[in-house]
């Protein structure tokens, strides 16, 4: 077998299902899907029954210890030569799985992992699309993720992921970082001498987070997680890292101005980029209302991780704690 898809769960039935019925219709058919229940509450087991005839699934349940553990688990578990690793929030185009083997085949057999683009379903919600742009629009540095434009070199994320794995086993899989765990892991696959590439016809449809609340814990960790990963892996940190933090910083400044001299113009740079924001997404979706609300999209993308990116800096660079006594909540056991 040459592939085996590993999907770490928690509390997610229904994008299991959703994940489910996009690798059933794949029109590759050489691959097998590893489903590892992560301690969840709300278990999937029922949704992986009923793709037991039509897939070569496996499911497994085990106690909660984060992703990374999870999908080590699972990989342990697999047989393929190539492990490709998803998140439960994507959905496939029926063409993945069949662009990652052609890339292989045409272009990058002597290549150790790879990752794809991601993209929003137009099924999504208007605040789902909006999150989407601000993750993959260069105007917020998100394009750079898994866009052809890279301001810097490219490491595959857990989203999107696929890795030999005789590799995977030789670097250990993923450590017990809670947050860039990912990062972590293609930094080691990159350290060890092997090569990455990204395959852009390999990209998925990505729901991300359903609301703004939930969007700002996740690129708040982000920016907790780019220091610990500079800690780890020193020479990491680039021009492209500073720029949320730099953002933010302008943000507060241009409030600040304001609020001292009540003088409209402080504003001007901020409106000014809402309205860049507003169009750009608004032709990208086709939807005023999605322009619209791509504006705090934006905000929070880059705020979230500025303001993470300084918390971080502080607990770690100034008052030197270590990884796990500064964020103890960002690890697991």
């Amino acid at each position: 077998m040459k592939y085996s898809v590993i999907v770490p769960v928690y509390n997610r039935p229904d994008e299991v299902d959703e994940l489910l019925e996009s690798l059933s219709n794949q029109t590759l058919k050489d691959f097998e899907v590893i489903i590892v229940e992560d301690g969840s509450v709300k278990p999937c087991k029922d949704v992986c029954d009923k793709y037991a005839d039509i897939l070569a699934l496996h499911y497994y349940a085990k106690e909660n210890s984060g992703p990374g553990q999870s999908r080590n688990y699972g990989a342990e578990r697999a047989n393929g030569e190539y492990l490709l690793i998803l998140d439960s929030d994507v959905v496939l185009p029926e063409g993945y799985l069949s662009a990652i083997d052609s890339s292989i085949r045409h272009q990058a057999s002597d290549i150790a992992a790879f990752g794809g683009p991601d993209a929003a379903h137009p099924s999504f919600t208007p605040v789902q699309k909006a999150i989407s742009y601000s993750m993959t629009s260069f105007f917020t540095t998100g394009g750079i993720r898994g866009g052809k434009a890279k301001l810097d070199k490219f490491y595959p994320r857990s989203f999107n992921m696929g890795i030999r794995r005789d590799v995977y086993h030789q670097l250990g899989g993923f450590s017990k970082m809670r947050f860039g765990e990912d990062i972590d892991f293609s930094y080691r696959i990159v350290e060890a001498g092997h090569k990455t590439r990204l395959f852009p016809e390999a990209w998925v449809w990505h729901k991300r987070r359903t609301d703004f609340r939930k969007f700002f814990r996740q690129v708040y960790n982000s920016g907790i997680a780019r220091i610990n990963l500079t800690k780890r892996h020193p020479g990491t940190l680039k021009l492209v890292h500073l720029l949320p933090t730099i953002f933010t910083l302008g943000v507060i400044g241009c409030l600040m101005l304001f609020g001292f001299v009540f003088c409209a113009l402080a504003l001007l740079p901020l409106l000014f980029y809402s309205l860049i924001i507003f169009i750009d997404s608004s032709i990208r979706n086709r939807s005023l209302w999605v322009g619209l609300l791509s504006i705090p999209a934006a905000f929070v993308q880059l705020m979230g991780y500025g303001l993470g990116f300084i918390e971080a800096w502080w607990k770690r660079c100034i008052l030197k704690q270590d990884e796990f006594q500064a964020f103890e909540r960002t690890f697991y056991k």
